[in-house]
């Protein structure tokens, strides 16, 4: 059950005006059809992205425009985490080991 922080900010959630000049994060997630996480982690990669006010990020029209061309160019839409080999267990042995007598 998602906590009360997540609800707040870990949600994306519709701007009053679409168009408007200054957008949140979560508001920036919305109008760009990504995950809040997403897209902080690809702020704290690209910090000139992003403006920050007080404690806020907050980006603006040039930044959406510039973060919406990085995500259409597909370089950084996922990290690609690499699955760990699946351990399968060795062959059977029918015959048994020899000892060391």
């Amino acid at each position: 059950m998602p906590g009360d922080k997540y609800e707040k900010y870990g949600r994306p959630i519709p701007p009053a005006d679409p168009n408007q000049e200054y957008m949140t994060v979560q508001e920036t997630a919305h109008v760009l059809s990504v995950s809040v996480s997403w897209l902080r982690r690809f702020l704290k990669d690209h910090p000139k992205m992003h403006s920050r006010l007080g404690r806020r990020i907050v980006t603006d029209r040039a930044d959406r425009a510039a973060i919406y061309g990085a995500k259409r160019l597909g370089g950084t839409a996922h990290r690609g985490s690499k699955r760990r080999p699946v351990r399968r267990s060795g062959p059977v042995r029918t015959t048994p080991l020899k000892s060391a007598a």
